[in-house]
C-alpha cells in the first residue's frame, strides 16, 4: 500500500507539471497578448495611450520575455506559493482567489454530499422496486433533472426565492453582509443563500447518479452469487446492502474523483446567472482577457483536484471492497 501511495503521489506531481505546461501554452496560443485586450478596453472607454506607456506596462509584467521564460518564472514562484500577478486586476493572484476558492469548494463539496446522499438510496430503492409506480416516478424525475438546463432552473428558483420566500437573490450574501467581516451572522446568511446554487448544480448530477446506481444494481442482482446468497436463506436486506450494493457502487466510486472538478467547471454559467462570487466567472474572464497567470493558476488547481480526487477514490474503493489490493 505504501508503494502504491508513493507511486500515485509521484504520478500526481508529474501530471500537474505537464498540465501546467500545456495549460500555459494553450492560454498563450490566441493571437495577441493581454496588452491588446487592455488597449481595446481603453479605446472603447475613449482613453488613448501612448506606445511608451504600453511598453512600460509590457516590461513591468515581463510580457516582452519569451514564453518559456515567463512560464519558468511563474511555475518557480508557484512552488513557493507565489502565483504571479493578475494583469486585469493589478493584484497578486493570491489576493483574488482564496475567498472565491473557499466559497467554491464549500458549494461544490456540499453539492457532492447532497447528491450522493439523495441519489444512492433512491437508486437502490428504484432498482429493488423495478417497474413499480415509485420506480416510474423516480425514472421520470431523473429524465427531467437531466433535461432541464441549469441556467433555466437557476432563473426559476430565483423567482421562487424572491416571490415565495421574500429572499434576496443573486450572490451568496444579503447586501448588508457582502463586505462584512466573517462572523456567525454572515455564516448563517451564507447557508440561507446556498440552497439555490446547491439545488441547481446538483440536480443533473443527482439525476445521473440515480440512473447509474439503478442500472448497476439491476445488473448485479442478476449475477449468480446473488441467487446463491438468497438460496442460503440470507435476509433480503443483507443480500442487497452487503452483497449487491457493495459491487454496484464500484463504478460510482471510480468516477468520484472527477466529480468535484466537473461540478466546479460546470457551475460557471450558474455562477454568472446567480452572480456568485466563485472562481467560475473569474476564470472565464481571465481566459477572455488572456490574464495568463490568473487563468493558469485556476487550471492547475482544477488539475490538482482531479488527481487528488482520483487518488482518494482509489483509497475509498479499497475500503469499500477489501478484496481489492494494490501492489
Amino acid at each position: 500500500m505504501q508503494k502504491f501511495i508513493l507511486s500515485r503521489f509521484l504520478y500526481m506531481l508529474v501530471t500537474m507539471f505537464f498540465v501546467s505546461i500545456v495549460g500555459f501554452v494553450i492560454i498563450n496560443l490566441p493571437p495577441g497578448t493581454y496588452m491588446d485586450v487592455y488597449r481595446a478596453q481603453l479605446e472603447a472607454q475613449g482613453t488613448r495611450t501612448t506606445e511608451r506607456q504600453l511598453e512600460a506596462i509590457v516590461r513591468q509584467y515581463g510580457l516582452d520575455q519569451p514564453v518559456h521564460v515567463q512560464y519558468w518564472k511563474w511555475v518557480s514562484g508557484f512552488v513557493r506559493g507565489d502565483f504571479g500577478r493578475s494583469f486585469a486586476y493589478n493584484k497578486d493572484v493570491n489576493e483574488l482567489i482564496w475567498e472565491r476558492l473557499t466559497l467554491t469548494m464549500v458549494i461544490s463539496i456540499t453539492t457532492l454530499l447532497v447528491t450522493w446522499l439523495i441519489a444512492i438510496p433512491i437508486g437502490v430503492y428504484s432498482a429493488t422496486h423495478q417497474y413499480q409506480a415509485s420506480d416510474h416516478i423516480f425514472t421520470t424525475i431523473g429524465m427531467v433533472g437531466l433535461s432541464i438546463p441549469n441556467f433555466l432552473l437557476a432563473l426559476i428558483l430565483m423567482v421562487i426565492a424572491a416571490i415565495v420566500f421574500d429572499q434576496s437573490v443573486g450572490g451568496l450574501f444579503s447586501p448588508e453582509y457582502v463586505d462584512a467581516p466573517w462572523d456567525v451572522a454572515k455564516l448563517w446568511d451564507l447557508l440561507k443563500h446556498m440552497w439555490i446554487p446547491v439545488l441547481v448544480v446538483g440536480t443533473s448530477g443527482t439525476a445521473g447518479l440515480i440512473r447509474m446506481m439503478r442500472g448497476n444494481l439491476l445488473d448485479v442482482l442478476k449475477i449468480a452469487y446473488i441467487t446463491s446468497a438468497r438460496a442460503k436463506g440470507l435476509p433480503e436486506r443483507r443480500v442487497i446492502v452487503v452483497h449487491a450494493v457493495r459491487n454496484a457502487i464500484h463504478p460510482l466510486v471510480m468516477i468520484l474523483g472527477t466529480s468535484l472538478p466537473q461540478i466546479i467547471s460546470g457551475a460557471t454559467i450558474v455562477s454568472m446567472v446567480l452572480s456568485l462570487p466563485t472562481t467560475g466567472p473569474l476564470y472565464f474572464n481571465a481566459l477572455l482577457q488572456q490574464d495568463m497567470y490568473l487563468a493558469g493558476t485556476f487550471l492547475v488547481f482544477l488539475a490538482g483536484l482531479l488527481v487528488i480526487g482520483n487518488f482518494l477514490a482509489d483509497i475509498l474503493l479499497v475500503w469499500i471492497d477489501p478484496r481489492i489490493r494494490y501492489t
